[in-house]
């Protein structure tokens, strides 16, 4: 799985898993945020939880036009720079009155438009790794990795917003709503972190940071043929033609920290016991990701010694479970955020399945295409959404009351087990995995050579425009029966897999 992919796929990988880190540890709880500390309704906090994640998605389109006139490490770096400028200001305690609401939105703005600058340039980054031929064909494999690192940051980020959150409570006296800030703020030291590996093993990507100079232009003119205007038209459309059915994935896909989280938080137990609440411990997710990796070092390691060590870890990783079971102590507690990290957690521990099962297929000449592997995902992320509507007949409608300082605050309504939550996020992260990763490895294929940056904006504009949809579940929500808010979902997705599978024949001829 990670033999024979360029050095350089992991010093970005890592760059990327810091970011991604304190990026998911704000927005695990950013919606409650804006409920709880403004007094907004349940719509207007999806109206500005959208709109941030459509300017962190839209941005990338400047930043790729940027990069490909002053050069993408350029961009990277200054990204950093105004993002982490974005997540100080936001963790700073101001209160909820105006002043306050406008700062808070100032810092979503630096955010967003920092994201735009680093995320997708750093992408078009890994994609240049794959343009040396001995690495061409292990493109899909590295950005499969590349996205599994992602989510490796992902994985910790609400735990983590909850425990400062905590601690800022319990630990250094702050009330509910001002602790929230210090989730915020490990987004600050995060991006600390992510520079420092960027610059630290700089060399082993540098040749991919592009620039004005003559140099990099010749040499990039010579490991990529020039297209003709045909050729390059055909390109662009199809990439257009892939834009336009992920926005509708991203708008169903990204409920989860929306209606999603609301439905968490309002409509599900929020009391464990036995071996479903070790399902909420991430140590014991990550034991299970050792077991997987180690299982698949098991069976594909070339020496003794490595199979011996694959299995080591597993029954170390085995006898850890098992005593942690033992230690368990009736009921646990738990909170709507920590939902979020069975998305990231899937992703790192389906990777390497979904590489062995797409391996197999390659070897057999039977391997999908990136836009048919786009398409199928639309269907499974409609399977997601069935689920939770079929989990969801009889509910009643959200609730709210009137809180002791007049704002509305959300009743808790129903006690549904955890397992539909949990079932519908592995069903999504299947979707997830055969639409996101290939999608961007796709972008960076296929491309014309002078508009790379423009078209892997072009991506996140597309990202962009279906997380500003992802408001059609705030607005939803409270509005009609949960399984109508649901089926809303499920349709769209079927809608665009139709729309996917027409235009199959055009995709695939650029392929």
């Amino acid at each position: 799985m990670f033999e024979n992919q360029p050095k350089g796929l992991f010093a970005l990988a890592l760059a990327n898993t810091g970011e991604r880190f304190g990026y998911y540890t704000m927005l695990a709880v950013f919606a409650l945020f804006l409920r709880a500390n403004y007094g907004l309704s349940a719509g207007m906090a999806g109206t500005i939880y959208s709109s941030f994640l459509m300017l962190v998605y839209f941005f990338p389109l400047i930043g790729g036009i940027m990069a490909d006139k002053f050069g993408f490490g350029k961009m990277v770096t200054t990204g950093i720079v105004i993002m982490f400028l974005g997540y100080l200001l936001l963790s700073i305690p101001l209160g909820g009155d105006v002043t306050a609401l406008v700062v808070m939105l100032a810092a979503l703005l630096l955010i967003g438009f920092g994201t735009g600058l680093f995320k997708g340039n750093l992408q078009v980054m890994v994609g240049d790794l794959y343009n040396d031929p001995k690495y061409a064909d292990k493109r899909d494999a590295g950005f499969s990795i590349f996205y599994m690192a992602i989510n490796i940051g992902a994985l910790f980020a609400p735990t983590a917003a909850i425990k400062i959150k905590e601690w800022a409570e319990t630990s250094l006296g702050y009330s509910s709503n001002d602790a929230y800030h210090f989730s915020f703020a490990v987004a600050c030291a995060s991006l600390i972190l992510s520079i420092a590996i960027y610059y630290l093993f700089r060399s082993t990507f540098r040749h991919t940071e592009g620039g004005k100079k003559k140099a990099d232009k010749a040499q990039a003119a010579a490991a990529e043929p020039e297209l003709t205007k045909e050729e390059t038209k055909q390109r662009i459309v199809a990439l257009c033609l892939v834009f336009a059915v992920v926005i509708f994935f991203w708008m169903a896909f990204h409920q989860n920290g929306l209606s999603l989280t609301y439905f968490a938080d309002e409509f599900t137990d929020h009391t464990v016991e036995g071996v479903q609440s070790m399902a909420f411990d991430v140590w014991n997710l990550v034991l299970i990701i050792f077991i997987v990796y180690a299982g698949f070092a098991l069976f594909q390691s070339k020496t003794q010694k490595g199979r011996g060590i694959a299995a080591a870890i597993i029954i170390v990783a085995v006898g850890l479970l098992v005593w942690k079971y033992t230690q368990l102590q009736g009921e646990l507690g738990i909170k709507a955020p920590i939902f979020q990290q069975f998305n990231p957690f899937y992703v790192v521990a389906l990777t390497p399945v979904s590489m062995a099962i797409f391996g197999y297929l390659s070897a057999k000449g039977k391997e999908p295409s990136a836009p048919r592997k786009i398409a199928y995902g639309m269907i499974v992320a409609a399977a997601a959404y069935a689920l939770m509507a079929f989990g969801s007949m009889g509910l009643p409608l959200p609730q709210t009351t009137m809180g002791a300082d007049g704002e509305p605050v959300a009743l808790h309504v129903a006690d549904v087990t955890p397992n539909l939550l949990i079932g519908t996020y592995l069903i999504l992260t299947f979707g997830e995995l055969l639409l996101s990763p290939m999608g961007i490895s796709f972008v960076s294929k296929v491309a014309p050579p002078k508009y790379k940056g423009m078209m892997m904006g072009g991506w996140f504009v597309a990202t962009a425009i279906g997380n500003q949809l992802v408001v059609v579940g705030g607005l939803l929500w409270g509005a009609v029966p949960l399984w109508v808010c649901w089926s809303v979902f499920l349709v769209i997705c079927l809608v665009a897999a139709v729309f996917m599978f027409a235009m199959m024949k055009r995709l695939e001829k650029v392929c």
